[in-house]
């Protein structure tokens, strides 16, 4: 791979030549400028950046310009909150069969403005697509391995040992595909990813997704009112908005150290399009870690608290008035705040690990009256 990214500059050297003053490491010809000790100007709209004033007090140090988000085929935003409810019917016994078609393929995507990534994808998107569906459900998974290596959907969730997904439980050699069928147990905030060997090559690559399973709310009488807000569709679900954001990186140069972090794939996609937020409706995101090469990631949200639901398998919340939580790879949960007695305006989310931060890892909430 040509450019500063293919040499054997590590994140940490990179790390230590940018100014660090404002937060945010420079990605592309910008990390060249400051490495060199000139000043980089921050893009304005006419260059296809977001307002520039909007981060002036960050010190301008964000990646400079976006990715081809028509190229990539995915926009993070959408992301936010795009589910894949797949195709229903009913089963003779009268429950619903939620059917989903998921494809393998080798897509090279542009993970920061200028640098290509030679990724394995679910349906050429990564994250793959977010599969939701209600407590309960039959899910039926038909999955196709058009790419170049043998690979699996392995679901984080309750199913049979030939539904695992691991190498001889559920494999998909290249032309090969393979159904997965099972219940939609239990419920709360999952992910799915290839467990096909070697496990973090598959998903450094890219190879993951959420798997959402709203809660039945006949089968929580006790907690009906609450298992109806997260039942996407129900007029108490519609008062929420809902986001899901999948914690990630990228290892650029394979050296097995990540160079970028990220939600939703592209560092600084959030901070260069803040997420608005109205401010009288609450907020729930289904938040899932799936770094590759560093033990802990985190979520710390700025001028506020939120309760945690972890895993998202309880309707009561397990931490209550927090700003900030850990995950390890493969744990999520269910983060819920509002900013109904704020006043209006930018309001930061990041990783708290600083340097994740500064290689991408932060966003705005941008907290209006309503959203247009």
């Amino acid at each position: 791979m040509g450019g500063w990214f293919g040499s054997r500059l590590s994140r940490r050297s990179l790390v230590s030549g940018s100014i660090l003053a404002g937060g945010t490491a420079l990605v592309g010809s910008a990390a060249r400028h400051a490495a060199q000790g000139q000043t980089v100007p921050h893009p304005t709209a006419h260059d296809g950046g977001h307002d520039a004033g909007d981060h002036s007090t960050h010190g301008n140090m964000i990646t400079v310009g976006d990715v081809d988000l028509a190229r990539n085929g995915f926009d993070p935003s959408k992301l936010l909150s795009d589910w894949d409810t797949g195709a229903v019917s009913t089963l003779p016994d009268g429950r619903t069969l939620r059917s989903f078609e998921i494809t393998a393929e080798d897509k090279a995507i542009e993970v920061a403005p200028g640098v290509s990534f030679p990724a394995w994808t679910f349906n050429g998107r990564v994250p793959g697509p977010t599969l939701r569906a209600t407590e309960g459900d039959r899910l039926r998974i038909v999955f196709r391995n058009y790419g170049s290596h043998p690979h699996t959907m392995h679901f984080h969730g309750i199913h049979s040992a030939r539904m695992d997904g691991v190498p001889g439980q559920g494999q998909a050699m290249p032309g090969e595909e393979f159904i997965y069928e099972f219940d939609a147990l239990p419920f709360g905030c999952h992910l799915y990813h290839c467990h096909a060997q070697p496990l973090k090559r598959h998903i450094h690559k890219g190879m993951y997704g959420a798997f959402i399973v709203d809660p039945d709310p006949s089968r929580h009488p006790e907690q009906e009112p609450v298992a109806r807000s997260r039942l996407l569709g129900s007029a108490e679900n519609r008062r929420w908005q809902e986001f899901v954001m999948v914690m990630n990186g990228f290892d650029t140069n394979f050296d097995s150290e990540n160079e970028v972090y990220a939600v939703n794939t592209v560092p600084h996609h959030f901070m260069r399009h803040p997420i608005s937020i109205e401010r009288g409706r609450p907020v729930r995101i289904y938040l899932v870690n799936v770094l590759e090469f560093d033990l802990i990631n985190s979520f710390h949200l700025h001028a506020n608290f939120f309760d945690y639901f972890d895993h998202g398998t309880t309707l009561a919340p397990t931490l209550r008035t927090v700003d900030t939580i850990m995950q390890c790879q493969g744990q999520r949960g269910i983060i819920e705040f509002s900013y109904g007695e704020h006043e209006l305006g930018q309001y930061m989310f990041h990783a708290h690990q600083s340097e994740f931060a500064e290689l991408g890892w932060m966003g705005m909430f941008d907290v209006v009256e309503a959203v247009s």
